[in-house]
């Protein structure tokens, strides 16, 4: 039975047959003289139909449940449609950020150990250049224009037909995806989401949000598109690179919320805070815009205040949902919580709240280690309000890496009392006396001066209040536990004006006025911060410590 089914897309026939001539996904296709974008739009009719298709193209080349599908395209149509047929037919898709670099990316694409390739042309050339990394493909597919070379048509996993798809009969537990993390903190790694996650997820912002089947979604974040329609939402494709959300064309984006009369979206704060920026500037409003969710990074109090009391209507909110690849939503908090009660505290450096657990989810902290924890006691738990690590468990939270048994095992620990696996976040924090989390700082950017432990959150943001910067970073230079503690500054327009003595006196100002940040000495300027693809906004403290060893001249 139908009912007994977990996989996302046996939602979409339901959707189908509820609003068949409602529009499920609109793409750009161009520009009118005045600037109004020209879509075309395909009905949840139509998308349930043609996704149908290729369901039957690809159970005829034998692709079904367990096969690993390497699928590179981008959003819009293809992306949509590919998706939910091989979600249809039982196989998983597996998913990499295509700008993590080259070196990451076929690293990801040989530990998947993809069966099948359906991909653009780029991907596909890709193979044949490289092609140990992509030797167990035994089945090619090219999206877009074809080339001998590269493998077959599209139309090889397309058939015409009228008949309906029996959608796979998965369970909860079988795998329904692989989805790379960003690497923003070491290698990019496999994690093997299971159609009960991606069920849970589905419900988990359903309810938690507040959305229906009236709500219009702007999805940055391309596999979001497909919850959104397995909601019988609307989705509207922006214009834009997925792979560098901050380099986006405001104007586009402000175009597309209001003439599509977007009520949703989720997105990195790099997309928001620049499109929040130019409508303050333009003094814009986005008035059909009910809620904005921001994650990935820390979201600065500026870009609430902006969205809030100057950009969208009253009774609209912003959310900054907290969590990772292996778990997504964990915690969350509203832009109003932060503006009116923690954001004074997180610039006193008490760290970045990042609001409640959600319903379902278990929250614990435990005590900082870098070996691994192979099953659960209570004995690893700090004291209420100690700072720790996050380790979380829940209905949306991984129990594994693929084929990578020893990253499972440093991040995975097992409860034999609940049956569950609890999922090490590597990020450090403490829970409140209100029951709120509050974020310190990843464990690896942690640093070790004199048996004195500085995290990077915390201080990062007494000097991230600085007139002269955009945003710093507190890096390690040497070995733990002898530490030297650097602040790496990235320059605002004043920073970069102003006399270089000036912004280090200023800077050193803010540390000697806290206890936590007097040991840092050194202030290191660097001209752009380098982040991560998902995001553009977290830092990648590991390239900026290896800069700052060699701009120090330190020999360790």
């Amino acid at each position: 039975m139908k009912d007994d089914i977990i996989n996302i897309a046996k939602h979409l026939p339901v959707m189908a047959r509820l609003y068949p001539d409602k529009e499920a996904i609109a793409v750009s296709s161009g520009e009118e003289d005045d600037g109004k974008i020209i879509y075309r739009a395909m009905t949840f009719s139509e998308l349930d139909k043609e996704s149908d298709k290729y369901a039957h193209g690809m159970a005829k080349l034998d692709i079904k449940m367990g096969t690993r599908v390497l699928l590179m395209v981008s959003p819009g149509f293809d992306f949509t449609i590919l998706a939910f047929a091989l979600f249809k037919t039982g196989a998983a898709p597996v998913l990499i950020d295509p700008g993590m670099g080259k070196a990451n990316l076929l690293n990801c694409v040989q530990d998947s150990r993809p069966e099948v390739m359906i991909a653009v042309g780029k991907a596909h050339l890709a193979k044949m250049i490289y092609p140990r990394f992509f030797k167990t493909v035994k089945r090619s597919i090219i999206v877009g224009k074809s080339f001998n070379w590269a493998g077959a048509g599209p139309d090889r996993i397309w058939i015409d037909t009228e008949d309906p798809f029996d959608i796979a009969k998965t369970k909860s537990d079988d795998m329904a995806a692989i989805i790379f993390t960003t690497g923003s903190t070491g290698p990019p790694k496999g994690v093997v989401y299971t159609h009960g996650m991606f069920d849970a997820q589905l419900t988990m912002i359903r309810d938690h949000y507040g959305l229906t089947e009236k709500d219009i979604d702007l999805p940055v974040f391309p596999l979001f598109a497909l919850f959104s329609i397995a909601l019988g939402m609307s989705v509207v494709i922006p214009e834009m690179d997925p792979t560098r959300p901050a380099d986006l064309d405001p104007q586009k984006i402000v175009n597309a919320i209001t003439q599509k009369h977007v009520t949703f979206t989720f997105g990195s704060p790099a997309v928001w805070r620049k499109v929040s920026a130019y409508c303050a500037e333009k003094g814009i409003r986005l008035l059909s815009l009910k809620k904005i969710l921001m994650a990935g990074a820390p979201v600065r109090k500026e870009i609430h205040d902006r969205l809030l009391n100057k950009i969208l209507a009253p009774g609209a909110m912003t959310y900054t949902p907290y969590g990772c690849t292996e778990g997504l939503p964990i915690s969350d908090i509203t832009g109003r919580e932060v503006m009116d009660e923690t954001w004074d505290e997180t610039c006193e450096g008490r760290g970045i709240c990042v609001g409640y657990p959600l319903p379902g989810i278990v929250v614990e902290v435990i005590k900082i280690t870098d070996e691994p924890e192979p099953e659960w006691s209570d004995d690893l738990k700090v004291r209420h309000g100690e700072i720790g690590e996050f380790v979380a468990s829940g209905p949306v939270v991984s129990r594994e890496y693929f084929r990578l048994p020893e990253p499972t095992r440093y991040h995975k620990i097992y409860d034999r009392n609940s049956g569950t696996v609890r999922h090490r976040m590597g990020d450090l924090g403490y829970v409140d006396d209100k029951g709120r989390m509050w974020f310190c700082g990843r464990k690896s950017h942690r640093v070790i001066v004199e048996g004195e432990t500085l995290f990077a959150d915390q201080c990062e943001a007494l000097f991230n209040a600085d007139p002269y910067v955009v945003r710093t970073a507190l890096v390690g230079v040497g070995e733990a536990p002898g530490q030297t503690p650097v602040i790496i500054a990235e320059l605002n327009k004043k920073g970069l004006a102003a006399d270089k003595d000036v912004v280090i006196k200023s800077l050193l100002g803010h540390a000697d006025g806290n206890v936590m940040t007097k040991p840092i000495k050194t202030i290191l300027f660097h001209k752009k911060f380098p982040t991560d693809v998902r995001h553009n906004a977290k830092i990648f403290r590991e390239q900026l410590k290896a800069w700052a060893e060699k701009k120090t001249k330190k020999a360790y």
